[in-house]
């Protein structure tokens, strides 16, 4: 088997996580290709001394790799991403961070779940996700320009709301006027969208989500709608730029620049073991508390 290790250091509560994982991978013989800064990270801390092949672009991660494996947090996932772009390698997740909707493998499990992916006993999550094109075309969202979250218009150097005129499938649908407006996928919608008082969906669903950041008109309500809708943004306000965000990704805007956002033709795998699956991580970390069951 060979595994790409992608991942950002937590201090010293991640370093048994990351021994962990390089005495499981070790004792089973699998080959693993490190990205280079991490690993130049881990050389650092005195985790590892051993000799590995690395990577440091999307150009290097090619069909010959079985998994991508993210140490950290939701934030590490979403970066991932970028690394995994159309290549379909599958995604897991190891949680290094606090809350976690996509690092569902627990430190206190990585063995056992390392064994279920090693044995191939895991199920794939295909994640859909959200392209923007800008019109003009502006160069900090060319090479990068898709989002595994969401994608995000706010205001920027001002406290005055901004006008966000949207379109769905070319028809006028509202212009609302608030700090911002966020478009979300079905894996975004237990983020930010869901803070603003957007609905959380389950990964499989076919829907995106826009939901208003403090929207200064109370019926002002987030929408559901079919993932397959082209959105259309014009962004208005005093300033004569707005901040656009893809996930953790932030650029500046002008004014009357024509945003067209939809679903990507591709998809990211992302892996789910059983013993840890959306609804079991939904259960334990947001609506109930821990799991109650017997």
């Amino acid at each position: 088997m060979k595994i790409a290790i992608y991942g950002q250091y937590y201090l010293n509560s991640t370093e048994p996580i990351i021994k962990d994982i390089f005495v499981f991978f070790k004792k089973n013989n699998t080959e693993l290709i490190i990205e280079a800064a991490f690993l130049e990270m881990l050389y650092e801390k005195n985790l590892i001394h051993e000799t590995y092949q690395t990577f440091s672009s999307h150009t290097e991660l090619d069909s010959s790799f079985d998994l991508l494996i993210s140490i950290g947090g939701d934030g590490t996932i979403l970066r991932a991403a970028t690394l995994v772009r159309n290549s379909g390698i599958p995604i897991l997740g190891i949680n290094a961070g606090r809350l976690g909707f996509l690092a569902s493998v627990q430190k206190d499990n990585i063995d056992s779940f390392l064994q279920f992916v090693m044995d191939k006993k895991y199920s794939i999550s295909k994640r859909t996700l959200l392209s923007l094109d800008c019109s003009p075309e502006n160069d900090a969202i060319k090479e990068i320009n898709f989002a595994m979250n969401e994608i995000t218009v706010s205001r920027k150097d001002t406290t005055s709301m901004i006008t966000i005129e949207t379109y769905l499938d070319g028809e006028f649908l509202n212009s609302y006027w608030a700090d911002g407006l966020i478009i979300s996928t079905p894996t975004g919608s237990t983020g930010y969208s869901m803070s603003c008082g957007g609905p959380i969906l389950t990964p499989n669903v076919k829907s995106l989500v826009i939901a208003p950041i403090a929207p200064h008109n109370l019926n002002a309500r987030p929408l559901v709608i079919p993932d397959d809708t082209e959105v259309k943004l014009r962004v208005s306000g005093r300033e004569e730029n707005y901040l656009v965000s893809l996930d953790s990704r932030v650029t500046t805007i002008a004014n009357e620049s024509i945003l067209i956002i939809k679903k990507t033709p591709f998809q990211i795998n992302m892996v789910e073991i059983q013993e840890e699956t959306f609804l079991k991580t939904l259960r334990n970390k947001l609506l109930w508390g821990e799991d109650k069951r017997n």
